[in-house]
């Protein structure tokens, strides 16, 4: 994955969280600030099961339950903090959307990795191709599949044992 340049933010991640929670009518419970201060720990991407698993390895007592965990990430990307990227070797894997620039992703069918690169000729053209047709463009969300450069490069050739005498 490249390296993304955090965009500032005005508002935390947790504060954002809870203001959407509180239009719905839902509190921003300690185990659902648990899960938000987990996913913004860091900028990768993850799914449902790493996230678990990062925080039932805690020790400092913020035990979450696996479906508090699958309603929160629902819950964080209705509210804009979260989006799903793509379906990756059969699961959903989720990266940060508040908070980074718009950016659009390499995944390798074959490994399963995800490239994160931002091209602003890119998204001109489609600005460009959104006015010719009148349309317009709330956002976009580009997702190129093929090989990574690792899983493309050809197989290294083995001596069969004959040719080794």
């Amino acid at each position: 994955m490249s390296e993304l340049t955090a965009v500032a933010v005005s508002v935390s991640p947790a504060d954002k969280f809870r203001e959407y929670l509180t239009t719905r009518g839902m509190r921003l419970t300690p185990e659902r600030k648990s899960v938000v201060e987990e996913v913004f720990s860091s900028h990768e991407h993850f799914d449902s099961d790493q996230l678990v698993d990062r925080l039932s390895s805690q020790k400092e007592g913020k035990r979450v339950s696996r479906a508090t965990v699958y309603r929160t990430l629902n819950e964080m990307v209705e509210a804009g903090l979260l989006r799903k990227v793509a379906r990756s070797q059969n699961r959903d894997v989720y990266e940060h959307d508040y908070g980074y620039p718009r950016h659009d992703h390499l995944i390798c069918g074959k490994c399963g990795s995800l490239t994160e690169f931002e091209n602003a000729p890119l998204a001109g053209i489609l600005e460009q191709v959104a006015t010719q047709l009148g349309f317009r463009v709330s956002g976009h969300r580009l997702e190129v599949y093929g090989m990574c450069a690792a899983c493309s490069r050809p197989p290294r050739a083995r001596h069969r044992k004959l040719d080794m005498i």
